[in-house]
């Protein structure tokens, strides 16, 4: 199905470009025009019987062991904080 250009138009608007020559709007038109065909053509391809595919290669993801990398110093921080109370850092209001 064809984009018409007061479809065009309409789109232009919602995006809020600025279409102002017929020769942007022709553009515009035939690149949208192409990218429905490419979508309709695709759409047309018989799936079925096709399982869904996570990634096109057929390959397991490679995780790394999980390791402490740093020590837990959360008393020696809560030392240094001007203010805190029940284990968290008080700060100024900004939004009342």
């Amino acid at each position: 199905m064809p984009i018409s250009r007061d479809a065009i138009n309409y789109i232009a608007h919602l995006a809020r470009l600025d279409i102002e020559n017929s020769v942007d709007a022709s553009a515009l038109q035939t690149d949208l025009n192409q990218i429905v065909g490419m979508v309709d053509e695709i759409s047309a391809a018989n799936t079925e019987g096709i399982q869904p595919m996570a990634h096109p290669l057929e390959s397991a993801q490679r995780l790394r062991e999980d390791h402490v990398t740093e020590s837990n110093e959360r008393e020696k921080l809560m030392a240094l904080a001007p203010l805190s109370e029940a284990g968290l850092f008080l700060v100024p209001t900004v939004i009342e």
